[in-house]
């Protein structure tokens, strides 16, 4: 383990890694550099600051001279490579939930999108979502029903939010949601940084017969500006194995399953 004895020293060598990687995230930083979570948050809060990188959920990419559109995408690009196999065995496995017949509702988180990817066994499927991502990947398969909702679309994600996308979802039911969050807390709930996006999220779970919440374990213990819901809503959580014991305890005293991939 490398351990750097000054702060500057540290953050330099994170702008290097930056600069090899374009993206880094807090745990990786934390375990390379010998150093708590939170010590790297700073770190990169004083970085962005001194506008050297961007800050997105869970790390940073490499600050470049882009617009603010563009800065988004590039931070929702970020996220889809954080954890990438926890995600993908995540939506590997919430896949096998479904039933062909069913109508689904995937929202336009990145875990979310891995079960899109993993639909290949089914032969009759209407699929109902706000990600433009979602949509592309779900007409791959040139045999299921698919509806985009629409709505004011978010650069950052590609996602269809607002009254005009809340209006549409209450047109449908649905008997799957795969509902993916920024955030989540047994004590406050899943929470995103889009209020827009919570207020989505609340009428998807209102029209699904099963919420199905999909998300890695970094998501773990925190909590965002928005509130989208308590834990009580959902029906089953999908997560890796690092979820904690207790909160795994937590979740199951609530009636909530819980499966825990491996990777």
């Amino acid at each position: 383990m490398t351990i750097y004895d000054s702060a500057q020293g540290r953050r330099s060598a994170i702008l290097l890694k930056l600069r090899e990687d374009s993206s880094v995230t807090v745990s990786q930083l934390s375990s390379l550099f010998g150093v708590s979570e939170v010590t790297i948050r700073k770190d990169l809060s004083i970085l962005k600051e001194r506008k050297l990188l961007i800050r997105v959920h869970g790390g940073a990419i490499l600050e470049t001279v882009v617009s603010q559109e563009e800065a988004e995408m590039d931070g929702f690009n970020a996220n889809k490579m954080i954890n990438i196999k926890e995600k993908e065995a995540i939506g590997r496995a919430a896949a096998a939930h479904i039933k062909d017949g069913d109508t689904i509702m995937i929202d336009s988180g990145t875990t979310a999108l891995e079960v899109a990817r993993n639909l290949h066994g089914f032969r009759d499927l209407t699929i109902i979502t706000n990600s433009v991502y979602a949509m592309i990947e779900a007409l791959k398969y040139n045999r299921f029903k698919v509806i985009l909702l629409g709505g004011l679309v978010r650069g950052s994600s590609l996602s269809t939010v607002g009254a005009l996308a809340e209006s549409n979802l209450k047109l449908f039911y649905c008997d799957k949601l795969f509902l993916g969050v920024d955030s989540f807390s047994v004590e406050a709930g899943l929470s995103t940084p889009n209020v827009e996006e919570a207020s989505t999220n609340q009428v998807m779970i209102s029209r699904a017969r099963e919420v199905i919440a999909v998300f890695d374990s970094s998501k773990i213990n925190k909590r965002a500006l928005a509130f989208i819901t308590m834990p009580d809503k959902i029906n089953t959580v999908i997560i890796d194995s690092k979820l904690p014991e207790d909160i795994n305890n937590q979740l199951k005293a609530m009636n909530i399953n819980v499966e825990i991939v491996d990777v």
